[in-house]
C-alpha cells in the first residue's frame, strides 16, 4: 500500500468551506437590544454575562436561536408547517453563520399530572418495550404497560364504503395499563361537600360557597334554580333523595332558562370539570385556596399510587415488575438493568442504560421515573433535557442554554461545567447565559452585555476571554472576584419553628427547630430534601408566605400594573380627579380602543407563516380610545403614566396633585425589589426570569404573614444585585420578619444568621440534617460539602 506523498512544500490555500467559523449578527433591535453587532466563534463556548434584564436572553434565545429554529421550520412542507409553532423573523439585519441550535431552557415541565420523568426523557417508553418483551407471564405489546393508554373493548358492524360497501361484524380490543379506578393518576380526589354549599340555605338565599358563584349568575347558580329539578326555595338539607340525587350527581341535560339553551348536570361532575381538570398552580389564589379546602387527594387503593392496571403489575423481570422499576432511584435501576443479560433485547438494554447513566452524571441521579415532571425545580427541569442530547452523535449543532447552574450546589456545578465542554470539544457551539463565576470562567468568549437594564441595557459593553473581561471594568468586570465575608455577629432568634418527624419525599424523619427573626439559610446538594423540609414540612397555619420559582402565568395583555393590582388604584385615582368611572381606564374593559381591543397591536394570522403584528393605527399602540387619553392626573394621560418606569412613577404618585398613597406603597416595593428600570405597561412576557421572580417577591412582600420562604432568590440575578438583595432580605429581618431562604449562592450563606445543611448526598443518600449553627462554625468545622466550598469562597 503507497500513500502519496506531497511534492508541493507550501501548504494550500484554505479552503473556502472552513472561512465559516463565525457566527455574525448584526443590527439585533430584539426587546432592550440597541443595534447590536457581534460576532461569535464557532464551536467555542461563550458565556454571555450582564445584569437580570440587560438583554442577554433577548440576544441568545430571541435572535440567534430563534432564527435558526425558524430557518429549519421552514425546510419542511407547507402541510408539515401547518402544525409547528409559527416564529415571526428577529429584528435583526444580518445572521450569518448560524447552524442547528438546539435549546436547553428553563421552562418548567408542563404539569399535567400524567407527565412524569420517565415519559418526558423516553426512559419509560423503552422500559415498557423491555416489559413487553420479556415479562412473565407476558400480557402484550408496550402498551399494555402505559398508565395513559386505557384498555378498551369494542364490537359491532363497521361499513366500509368500497364499492358495494358491505357490512362486517368485527370485534376490537386493545390492553392498556391505566388503572380504571384513578384512570391512571396515582391519586383518587374526594370532594368535601360542606365547602360547596351551606346546606341550612336554599339556593334563592345563597347558599353556594363556590368563588365567583353569585346567586344572580345565569350560567352556574340559575341554572340549578330554575331547571326544575329542585326546589329553589326550600334548604339543601331538607330535598328527598330524588332532589339530593339529581343536584349532585345528574348526567348533562339540555334545560330552559329565560328562553335560553343551557346544560344543567351535577354539582359534582361540574366542579370536576371547572375546577379540578386544571392546573392547581395556574388558578389564581383564592381559587387554588378553594380547592385545597374542598378536595382531598388521596392515593388510589386500587393500584396503590402505581397508576398501572393488575395485569401490567403481575408481569416481572426476575421478581420486578415495571412499577417497582419506576419506584426505585435512577441509580439503582441502572444498576439493575446493567446486570440483564438477554442477547435478544441487546440494543435496548444497551440504550437504556446509556440514558439512565445519563441522570446519575448530570447529578440527577435521586430521582424516580414515577416522580411527576410538574414538581421538579426549574434547575432539574433543565437538566432533564440536556439528558437526550449528552449521548447524541451529532456535532456542529448549537446548544443553547439558560443558566444551567440554576438550582445546583457549588460541590455540583464542576459536573455541570464537565458537561458544557464534553459538548464542545465533539466539535459544537455552546451559548450560555450566566451569572456565577464559576461557569463564566470556563468560558472561551464572554460577551457582557449593559450596562444597565431594560432601556438602560442593550449594548455590548465588552467582547473577549475571562482575563479580559475581569481586567474591563466593566460592571460584571469589577464583581467577577467579588467575596461576600462572614457576618462579625449574628442575630439572637426571637423563637423557633419546630418541625419533628419529617418524612415527606427523601427526608428521614428529621427534627429540627428553625429560628425566628433572623436569616436563616438552608443548603445542601440538589436532591438532598431543601425544599422537602421546607415547602413540605413546616406545619400549616405559622403565617407563612411562600414564594417559589413557579413561572408566573401571563399573556401579553399582562404588565407589572396589573400583576401587582396597581392599576386599581391608579384607575380609582383617574376616575376621581375626572369624574368618571374607573373602568375606563382599563385597556382590557371599557376604555379599550375598539380597533385592537386594547392590545395595541393588531394580529394578522397567516396559518403556516409567521403572523404579523402591525401597531394599531387607531390609537397609535396607547390601547387607549382617544376620548379616554383626554383625561389628565397631574399632567398625564393614562397611557403615558403606563409608559413611566418604576422610578418615575414613585416619583409622580409620590407627591403633589397625583398623590395616590395605595400606589405608591406598591412603587416603593417594587423599587425595593430592583424592579425600578421595569415599565408600567411593559408586557409580562417580555421579562427575564429573574425580573419575574423578583415581581412575584414585590406582590407577596405585603402579605401579612411572619415567615417569608424564599426559593433561591439569587436565580437569575447579577453579581451586583446579589449585594442588593442581600440589603432587602435584612430590611426583612429588621421589619420583624422571619426569612427562610432555600440558597446555594455562597454570598447569601456567607450573610446568613443560622445555617441548616441537609446531605451528605441526594435522594436517599440525603434526607438528614449534617449541620446546624452559624456559617463561622461550618466553615471552621468544613465537616461538610457545604462547609469546605464556603471555607474556599470566604477564603478561610
Amino acid at each position: 500500500m503507497s500513500i502519496a506523498t506531497r511534492t508541493d512544500a507550501q501548504s494550500p490555500a484554505p479552503h473556502a468551506a472552513d472561512s465559516h467559523d463565525l457566527i455574525r449578527v448584526h443590527g439585533a433591535r430584539v426587546n432592550n437590544l440597541k443595534d447590536v453587532s457581534i460576532e461569535i466563534p464557532k464551536r467555542r463556548l461563550t458565556v454571555f454575562t450582564g445584569v437580570s434584564g440587560s438583554g442577554k436572553s433577548s440576544l441568545v434565545f430571541g435572535t440567534i436561536a430563534a432564527e435558526s429554529q425558524r430557518l429549519i421550520n421552514e425546510t419542511y412542507s407547507a402541510f408539515v408547517q401547518g402544525f409547528m409553532p409559527t416564529l415571526a423573523r428577529p429584528e435583526v439585519d444580518v445572521l450569518e453563520g448560524l447552524t442547528t441550535a438546539i435549546i436547553v431552557d428553563q421552562q418548567r415541565m408542563g404539569a399535567d399530572p400524567r407527565s412524569t420523568v420517565g415519559t418526558a426523557t423516553d426512559a419509560n417508553a423503552m422500559l415498557r418495550i423491555l416489559f413487553s418483551r420479556l415479562g412473565q407471564p407476558h400480557i402484550g405489546s408496550p402498551q399494555a404497560f402505559s398508565f395513559n393508554v386505557p384498555t378498551v373493548r369494542a364490537s359491532g358492524a363497521v361499513t366500509i364504503e368500497r364499492g358495494a360497501g358491505k357490512t362486517e361484524k368485527q370485534t376490537f380490543t386493545r390492553t392498556g395499563g391505566m388503572c380504571a379506578g384513578c384512570e391512571g393518576r396515582g391519586t383518587v380526589t374526594d370532594i368535601d361537600l360542606t365547602q360547596l354549599y351551606d346546606d341550612s340555605k336554599s339556593l334563592a338565599e345563597g347558599a353556594f360557597t363556590i368563588p365567583g358563584w353569585k346567586s344572580d349568575s345565569f350560567w352556574t347558580v340559575r341554572v340549578y334554580a330554575e331547571s326544575g329539578f329542585v326546589d329553589a326555595n326550600k334548604p339543601i338539607r331538607k330535598y328527598t333523595k330524588k332532589e339530593l340525587h339529581d343536584f349532585l350527581y345528574k348526567e348533562p341535560v339540555k334545560v330552559k332558562v329565560d328562553g335560553v339553551n343551557l346544560t344543567y348536570e351535577g354539582l359534582i361532575p361540574k366542579i370536576q370539570k371547572s375546577f379540578l381538570s386544571k392546573d392547581k398552580e395556574a388558578m389564581q389564589p383564592h381559587i387554588r385556596a378553594f380547592v385545597e379546602r374542598a378536595v382531598t387527594f388521596t392515593t388510589c387503593p386500587e393500584c396503590g399510587g402505581t397508576r398501572l392496571s393488575e395485569a401490567a403489575r403481575s408481569s416481572r423481570i426476575g421478581g420486578i415488575n415495571i412499577a417497582d422499576a419506576c419506584a426505585m432511584q435512577i441509580s439503582d435501576l441502572a444498576e439493575w438493568v446493567g446486570g440483564l443479560d438477554e442477547p435478544s433485547v441487546a440494543p435496548l438494554l444497551a440504550t437504556l442504560r446509556q440514558t439512565l447513566d445519563s441522570f446519575v452524571e448530570i447529578g440527577l441521579g435521586y430521582l424516580s421515573l414515577d416522580r411527576p415532571a410538574g414538581t421538579l425545580s426549574g434547575g432539574e427541569a433543565q437538566r432533564v433535557k440536556m439528558i437526550r442530547h449528552l449521548g447524541s452523535s451529532l456535532t456542529d449543532t448549537t446548544y443553547v442554554f439558560d443558566e444551567p447552574t440554576i438550582g445546583l450546589h457549588p460541590h455540583d456545578i464542576q459536573r455541570m461545567n464537565d458537561l458544557l465542554l464534553r459538548l464542545r470539544d465533539k466539535g459544537n457551539t455552546v451559548l450560555v447565559v450566566e451569572h456565577k463565576p464559576e461557569a463564566i470562567a470556563i468560558a472561551d468568549h464572554v460577551v457582557d452585555l449593559g450596562p444597565g437594564a431594560g432601556t438602560a441595557g442593550g449594548t455590548v459593553c465588552f467582547e473577549g476571554t475571562v482575563e479580559g473581561l475581569r481586567a474591563s471594568g466593566t460592571i460584571t468586570g469589577r464583581h467577577l472576584d467579588d467575596r461576600a465575608t462572614l457576618k462579625e455577629t449574628v442575630r439572637t432568634p426571637k423563637g423557633t419553628l419546630e418541625i419533628r418527624g419529617a418524612t415527606a419525599n427523601n427526608l428521614q424523619d428529621v427534627d429540627v427547630d428553625i429560628p425566628l427573626g433572623v436569616l436563616c439559610v438552608v443548603t445542601g446538594v440538589a436532591g438532598s430534601g431543601k425544599s422537602s423540609l421546607v415547602h413540605g414540612s413546616i406545619p400549616a397555619g405559622a403565617g407563612v408566605v411562600s414564594i417559589d420559582q413557579g413561572a408566573i402565568r401571563g399573556s401579553r395583555r399582562s404588565n407589572p400594573a396589573t400583576y401587582t393590582g396597581l392599576l386599581d388604584p391608579i384607575r380609582k385615582a383617574f376616575a376621581k380627579a375626572n369624574g368618571v368611572k374607573p373602568a375606563l381606564f382599563s385597556a382590557n374593559s371599557e376604555g379599550a380602543c375598539p380597533n385592537c381591543n386594547g392590545a395595541g397591536v393588531i394580529y394578522t394570522d397567516l396559518a403556516m407563516m409567521a403572523g404579523v403584528a402591525t401597531t394599531c393605527e387607531e390609537c397609535e399602540g396607547k390601547r387607549f380610545e382617544a376620548s379616554v387619553l383626554e383625561y389628565h392626573l397631574g399632567g398625564r394621560d393614562i397611557s403615558e403614566v403606563l409608559a413611566m418606569s418604576v422610578t418615575e412613577a414613585k416619583e409622580f404618585f409620590g407627591a403633589g396633585e397625583a398623590r395616590t398613597p395605595a400606589a405608591h406603597a406598591i412603587l416603593d416595593r417594587l423599587a425595593d425589589v430592583g424592579l425600578g428600570y421595569l415599565s408600567l405597561g411593559q408586557p409580562l412576557t417580555t421579562l427575564s426570569g429573574g425580573e419575574r421572580q423578583r415581581l412575584k417577591l414585590a406582590t407577596h412582600m405585603a402579605e401579612k404573614g411572619g415567615v417569608y420562604v424564599l426559593d433561591e432568590p439569587t436565580t437569575g440575578l447579577h453579581l451586583a444585585d446579589v449585594e442588593q438583595l442581600l440589603g432587602l432580605l435584612d430590611r426583612l429581618v429588621e421589619s420583624g420578619k422571619s426569612v427562610i431562604v432555600i440558597e446555594h449562592h455562597q454570598a447569601v450563606m456567607a450573610h446568613a444568621d443560622w445555617i441548616v445543611d441537609l446531605g451528605p448526598g441526594a435522594g436517599h443518600d440525603g434526607g438528614r440534617i449534617v449541620f446546624e449553627g452559624t456559617p463561622a462554625d461550618l466553615v471552621a468545622a468544613r465537616s461538610t460539602l457545604t462547609g469546605e466550598h464556603l471555607a474556599a469562597y470566604v477564603g478561610a
